[in-house]
């Protein structure tokens, strides 16, 4: 089943969008020597076969896990034969390049660097880790994701309609379909593999059905709707564990929503929102700490995101609670619905505008820096909201400082008691 053109291929729009450099090489058959990282079953040897495909090109295949470098000169030697007596160009894919050590990788570059052979490398680890930088000087460097459910979906609708794929293909219950793509976790090849070994278990005129696809897969069925009550229901239990200060609940709703094949971009805007929402400034770093997760989840994808998920969750969950700012927020827009848009004292409006002073613009302001305690007495509240307190810290965590403090500055400004 796999693709044997850019038509049929599915995911990593990003990289081979009209006009982009990859599939430019593949469309044009003008290959150059890269790394395709991602994770397993992305499409990574496909993409090298499409290049050598159309490229003209013989295909030397191997992986750097059983590969030493007497059979990396063997592959160059056959590739020289080739340009020699049939001006034919090489393609070297090398599946785990990360696997080679610094002196396996060194036998590849005066072949790299003249041309002798376009290297595709392939790896699920961060090329930039595990490949030298002289090999890497001399490659692009393509990142592929994790397929999203909808695609590996049409890949196994594909297998079971398409000639090339499973013989005599049975019927497959939509249920059963819809479970292998979602706990594939956007790996092609463990989707196909599973649905070929549900269609074998049933054979010719059987049935594939939820329970089938259970047992090919080897991993429980979580009945979970993405866009339905289980959906809501599982991401307000993380959210009321993870503040009520329970990692243990966290972590269990979080791993609920995973296994069911939660994208893990919601859980982490969740985290974010969270941070700020119940936590705020009792722990100012909890919002550092999710805005980096969601970083790690764009960035890492699933399966392996998982983790920079569940450091989040602990983290959350044991952080001090605060919803001070939140609160104070509200109290603000209240405020603004009931008695209109607040007019700023003169002294506070922009005086950035020629004949702003001549208005009285700006006129009077008295900056907190010309004060040795860096604080002004200056009202510079609307007159028709002197006196209004909106913020009301609480003593959780490091807002018991910053409640100390505040108390300090309104003394010093006046406004006490």
């Amino acid at each position: 089943m796999r693709p044997a053109s850019l038509g049929e291929f599915v995911g990593q729009e990003h990289l081979l969008g009209r006009g982009s450099a990859l599939r430019t090489a593949i469309e044009e058959g003008r290959p150059h020597s890269m790394i395709l990282y991602g994770p397993p079953g992305t499409g990574k040897t496909t993409l090298a076969r499409l290049l050598a495909v159309n490229a003209r090109a013989a295909f030397e295949e191997a992986s750097a896990v059983n590969t030493g470098r007497a059979e990396v000169r063997e592959v160059l030697s056959r590739a020289e034969h080739r340009r020699q007596t049939a001006n034919e160009p090489t393609i070297f894919f090398l599946d785990e390049i990360h696997r080679f050590n610094k002196a396996q990788q060194d036998t590849l570059l005066p072949a790299v660097e003249e041309g002798l052979v376009s290297l595709v490398g392939a790896t699920t680890e961060n090329p930039y880790f595990e490949v030298n930088s002289a090999l890497l000087s001399r490659c692009r460097i393509y990142e592929l994701r994790a397929l999203e459910q909808e695609h590996v979906l049409a890949l196994l609708r594909r297998a079971l309609g398409d000639e090339r794929g499973i013989p005599d293909a049975p019927q497959v219950d939509d249920d059963a379909l819809d479970f292998l793509a979602a706990r594939a976790v956007g790996d092609a090849r463990t989707a196909l593999s599973a649905l070929e070994l549900a269609a074998e278990t049933v054979g010719e005129g059987g049935a594939v059905t939820l329970g089938v696809a259970e047992d090919a897969l080897q991993r429980s069925a979580i009945l979970y709707d993405k866009q339905g009550d289980k959906h809501y229901d599982l991401i307000s239990a993380w959210i009321k564990s993870t503040r009520g200060s329970d990692p243990d609940a966290s972590l269990l709703y979080l791993a609920a929503m995973i296994e069911g094949g939660e994208d893990p971009r919601y859980i982490a805007r969740r985290m974010v929102i969270l941070a700020s929402e119940d936590i705020g400034n009792a722990d100012p770093q909890a919002l550092e700490v999710a805005v980096n997760t969601a970083h790690a989840v764009e960035h890492v994808g699933m399966p392996e995101c998982a983790l920079n998920l569940a450091q989040a969750a602990v983290y959350l969950a044991l952080a001090p609670k605060s919803k001070a700012s939140y609160l104070a927020l509200g109290r603000a827009r209240e405020w603004v619905r009931e008695r209109g848009m607040p007019m700023p004292p003169a002294a506070l409006q922009s005086a950035a505008y020629p004949g702003a002073k001549k208005l009285g613009r700006g006129t009077g302001y008295d900056s907190p820096h010309d004060h040795p305690e860096g604080v002004s007495e200056q009202e510079l509240m609307p007159d028709d909201a002197v006196g209004e307190r909106f913020l009301e810290l609480t003593e959780h965590g490091d807002e018991r400082e910053l409640r100390e403090r505040l108390e300090r500055i309104r003394k010093a400004r006046g406004r006490s008691g």
